[in-house]
């Protein structure tokens, strides 16, 4: 019998057994694969993240991007299993918007979803921001930046407005806690992770303040103001919790009220869903008084802000 002759002709496998009988062996080679839409079972913390993100208005880069660095750690993890190489990535990361639109938040999200995946030891949150860090004398800004990175180990530290530090000049000691935090950041950057957060432009110059910031923050996330809409959801969904709601006529009053205030306001002032939130409070304690004078207090009455219950920031 002839031996079989084999060639490869479009990434097929062809088998020639003898000049009368030709089989046809293909090697599927597909270009792309289906991704499908549901999580599987196993990835319970993700599961568990996604579900506290579906509660936030908005933020879908975000919640984009926090579906990637998990799926990134979860296949390196699989990928050491097999003996490939899988380097670890800092995960320091930087936040860029303007107030309330959520960084905070999103922060204690991550402390979490990394101290499931034991990315973390601990997944807490250290909140700092200039006057935590920045001393009164030459070494004390050191040491308080060192002990707060202490505090954060095995969980986040979270500092807000971080381009402060950089406002002092060269004579100031806010370029030592600079200094200090580039420093840790490399020897401990596996032990913590640190995020900075502030306006977008200022924190584009923090950048150029020290040669070492821009390469070790391999994560820059956006968060975009919030839109009409998004903010009368955010106010729906803080009502809902509250088991409150607006009247016809109270509901028109807000939004045309957000309308007029993103037009009128520096998008740098309007504190997006943390104004909604005091406009909601403030509501809350009007439509109280006015329930206390009345003396009315059925059911429906107590669950409903009317449009004079509304009490704006500007009024």
């Amino acid at each position: 019998m002839d031996q079989p002759i084999r060639t490869k002709s479009n990434g097929q496998i062809r088998v020639v057994l003898n000049s009368h009988e030709r089989t046809t062996v293909r090697k599927e080679v597909p270009d792309f694969q289906v991704v499908p839409k549901v999580i599987p079972p196993e990835h319970t913390a993700l599961k568990e993240i996604e579900e506290e993100l579906g509660a936030l208005v908005g933020m879908e880069e975000m919640k984009r991007m926090i579906k990637e660095i998990y799926a990134w750690i979860y296949v390196n993890k699989k990928r050491e299993e097999m003996g490939l190489k899988a380097r670890k990535q800092a995960l320091h990361m930087m936040f860029k918007g303007n107030p309330g639109t959520g960084k905070t938040t999103v922060a204690r999200l991550i402390g979490k979803l990394f101290q499931k995946m034991n990315v973390l030891s601990k997944g807490h949150l250290i909140e700092a921001e200039r006057a935590d860090l920045v001393g009164e004398y030459i070494g004390h800004t050191a040491q308080k930046t060192r002990d707060l990175v202490k505090k954060a180990q095995g969980g986040i530290l979270f500092i807000d407005e971080a381009y402060s530090l950089g406002r002092g000049g060269e004579k100031d000691f806010g370029k030592e806690a600079i200094d200090t935090l580039v420093k840790h950041m490399e020897d401990k950057q596996h032990e913590f992770i640190l995020i900075l957060a502030g306006y977008s432009r200022e924190m584009n110059h923090f950048l150029t303040l020290n040669p070492g910031l821009h390469s070790r923050f391999p994560l820059v996330i956006d968060f975009p103001d919030y839109n009409i809409e998004q903010l009368m959801d955010i106010a729906g969904r803080m009502l809902k919790e509250r088991e409150y709601t607006l009247s016809h006529e109270a509901e028109k009053k807000l939004k045309d009220h957000l309308i007029w205030v993103k037009a009128v306001l520096n998008p740098n002032s309007f504190s997006n869903g943390r104004y909604v939130r005091n406009v909601i409070e403030k509501s809350v304690r009007a439509q109280a008084m006015r329930l206390l004078m009345l003396n009315s207090y059925d059911r429906h009455e107590l669950m409903t802000l009317r449009s004079n219950d509304l009490i704006f920031e500007e009024d």
